[in-house]
């Protein structure tokens, strides 16, 4: 009786060495920011995890926005490419850089974004970020209304005054530097 009484306990208790659960992690990470920059730390920029850097960008987290949009950017998604044009031509989770701007935009375009060639567009009519050159800027920003981009209709329809489509308060940064 005694040895049945020490099998059984032996039986019942848990191992001295406890070995990695088979069953998975308990309560993982399913949902949220958490989850999102998981995803982007471990290389999976999936269109779900991309799209909210809008949200974390707007939330002011924009070291993180970066984060994710430079991953997902890496991956081919051209949302976060302009993305992160916007970041950096707003010195936003980093330095002022319209060169890095422009490059961003040009790299949407290159891959087929309407917004990436309008921005790209843009960039070249003002110099910004980019050599100023008028005639190849207004091309794209033909091929974004073309490709149905309204905001491009606009500016065509102004006769490409960018005043139309650029907020006075950035007319700084648009200025001539000589």
């Amino acid at each position: 009786m005694k040895r049945a009484l020490l099998v059984t306990l032996f039986l019942m208790s848990p191992p001295a060495i406890a070995e990695e659960d088979p069953g998975g992690t308990l309560n993982p990470l399913e949902m949220g920011l958490g989850k999102v920059m998981q995803n982007i730390r471990e290389g999976k920029p999936d269109m779900t995890t991309c799209a909210t850097g809008y949200y974390i960008t707007k939330s002011g987290r924009h070291a993180l926005a970066r984060e994710l949009f430079e991953t997902c950017a890496a991956a081919g998604w051209t949302g976060a490419m302009t993305w992160m044009s916007q970041l950096d031509n707003n010195g936003l989770g980093g330095e002022y850089d319209p060169d890095a701007a422009a490059e961003w935009d040009r790299r949407a375009a290159d891959a087929g974004d309407p917004v990436g060639k309008f921005n790209y567009g843009l960039d070249l009519m003002r110099g910004h970020g980019v050599a100023r050159d008028d005639v190849l800027g207004r091309q794209y920003v033909d091929q974004a209304a073309r490709e149905g981009l309204k905001i491009a209709k606009r500016l065509q329809a102004a006769d490409y005054d960018l005043d139309e489509v650029t907020p006075d308060a950035d007319n700084w940064k648009y200025a001539p530097l000589f």
